[in-house]
C-alpha cells in the first residue's frame, strides 16, 4: 500500500528530489498522509501534508513518466447563459469551468523496467534483482498507459504537480513544489499511439497522446 515515503521515494530522480512527477492517474482522489520532509542539504525539516493514493501501484493508480514528455496543456471550457440585453450590456448566468488538458510522449518505452520491479511499500524503490529502468524516472511506459485507458472508459481521478502556488493559501504558499496542487476527476477524449521503433529483445519506443476532459 502506498503511504508518504513509497511516494517520495518514487519521485527520487536526480535534480528533482523531493518533487512528484507531473502527472498521476488513480482509481480514488487519495488521502492526506502527514510526514516531515528533511532537505538532504541543509538537514531542515518541514511538515507536509502529502495527498497519497489508496491502494497498490499499476493496480489502483500508475505514476506517469516525465520521460521524453511534452508540454502540459490546457484549455478551460466556461459553462454559461450569456446574452445580451435590451440596453447593449451583456449579462451572464455562469454554472461552471471545467478542464480540458493534453499531454504527449515522444519516444516513450513501452514499459517502465525490463520486469515486475516488485515495489517495496516502505521505501518506494524497487526491489527485484538486476532490474533495468526503460523509462529514466521509473514512470509508467507505453503499454501500461494503454493498459490503463482500456481498463477505464469510466472516470478516474487525476493529481497534478505543477508551479500553480495560489492553490494554497497562508505564509508558506510558495514552499509547496512538494506537493499535488491540484486533484481532479476526468474521463479520457482521446488516446493515440504510434509504436515508432521496434527495441529487440527488451521494449518498443512510442509515441503517445492524449486528452482527458473534467467531469
Amino acid at each position: 500500500m502506498a503511504n508518504t515515503t513509497y511516494m517520495r521515494g518514487r519521485w527520487d530522480l536526480n535534480g528533482l528530489r523531493n518533487r512528484p512527477q507531473a502527472i498521476l492517474w488513480s482509481d480514488n482522489f487519495g488521502t492526506i498522509d502527514d510526514t516531515v520532509y528533511v532537505n538532504p542539504i541543509t538537514s531542515a525539516s518541514t511538515s507536509l501534508q502529502l495527498t497519497v493514493p489508496v491502494g497498490d501501484e499499476y493496480d489502483e493508480f500508475i505514476i506517469l513518466s516525465d520521460h521524453n514528455r511534452k508540454e502540459l496543456s490546457f484549455s478551460k471550457q466556461r459553462l454559461e447563459n450569456r446574452q445580451r440585453m435590451i440596453n447593449g450590456t451583456m449579462r451572464s448566468y455562469h454554472i461552471a469551468d471545467k478542464l480540458n488538458m493534453s499531454v504527449s510522449w515522444d519516444m516513450l518505452p513501452s514499459r517502465s523496467f525490463n520486469k515486475d520491479p516488485d515495489f517495496n511499500d516502505n521505501t518506494g524503490k524497487p526491489t527485484a534483482s538486476n532490474l533495468e529502468y526503460y523509462t529514466v524516472d521509473g514512470g509508467a511506459g507505453g503499454a501500461e498507459l494503454l493498459n490503463w485507458y482500456e481498463d477505464h472508459p469510466g472516470p478516474f481521478w487525476m493529481l497534478l504537480a505543477y508551479d500553480k502556488y495560489t492553490d494554497f493559501s497562508g505564509a508558506n504558499q510558495y514552499n509547496y513544489l512538494s506537493q499535488y496542487n491540484q486533484i481532479i476527476q476526468v474521463y479520457f477524449s482521446s488516446f493515440d499511439y504510434d509504436v515508432v521503433k521496434r527495441g529487440g529483445t527488451n521494449h518498443d519506443l512510442w509515441n503517445i497522446s492524449c486528452t482527458v476532459e473534467e467531469v
